[in-house]
């Protein structure tokens, strides 16, 4: 049997061996924080914008949106009057959240401390799930669960899935093409 299966065997070994040599180090880096660009990005960016108060100091002035989105029970406990909500810890936290929510998806994208960035992200991630579960009340059904035969449950299944090339960029990190990629290479050369 052995000696039916070494052609295909040597051809296997042969033909990815290839594979994994163009790849090398910088294929699949680009590509997670490509498919984090395409499909998170944008999704990130859009919710920030709408926590941010108008004109240039903005970005200083969380809304009254952003409260009721990251603190849900304590904005309404607050009847919404975010005047009422401290600024320590709930202030801080809802002004941090929303800048986390622009800079991590960037430092990504382009590769800049992309590890911490990633594990960062996955910490965003695993916060966001549990506001929606505990603060808004998301059905048990949109919850989902692992292994459920249910693979359009939008928190468990697809967070999962958005999480899996941040998991990636954490233990591999972001490859060859990317800023870390260029800094360390200026590093290597210094």
């Amino acid at each position: 049997m052995t000696g039916i299966l070494s052609p295909f065997v040597r051809l296997y070994v042969a033909v990815f061996g290839v594979v994994e040599r163009l790849a090398g180090d910088w294929f699949l880096g680009l590509v997670a924080r490509l498919v984090f660009a395409s499909v998170l990005l944008l999704y990130f960016w859009k919710s920030a914008l709408t926590k941010i108060g108008a004109g240039y100091a903005g970005f200083l002035e969380p809304t009254a949106g952003a409260y009721a989105q990251i603190l849900p029970q304590i904005t309404e406990q607050a009847g919404y009057d975010i005047s009422q909500i401290a600024f320590f810890p709930y202030g801080l936290i809802v002004l941090l959240g929303t800048w986390a929510e622009f800079a991590l998806p960037a430092l990504i994208v382009v590769g800049l401390f992309t590890r911490v960035a990633s594990l960062g992200m996955i910490g965003f991630l695993a916060v966001m799930t549990y506001v929606d579960i505990t603060g808004h009340h998301v059905d048990p059904g949109t919850i989902g669960g692992f292994f459920d035969n249910a693979p359009g449950s939008q928190i468990a299944d697809q967070r999962v899935m958005w999480t899996f090339p941040l998991l990636y960029l954490v233990v591999r990190g972001p490859g060859a093409v990317s800023l870390d990629g260029l800094f360390a290479k200026r590093l290597r050369h210094d």
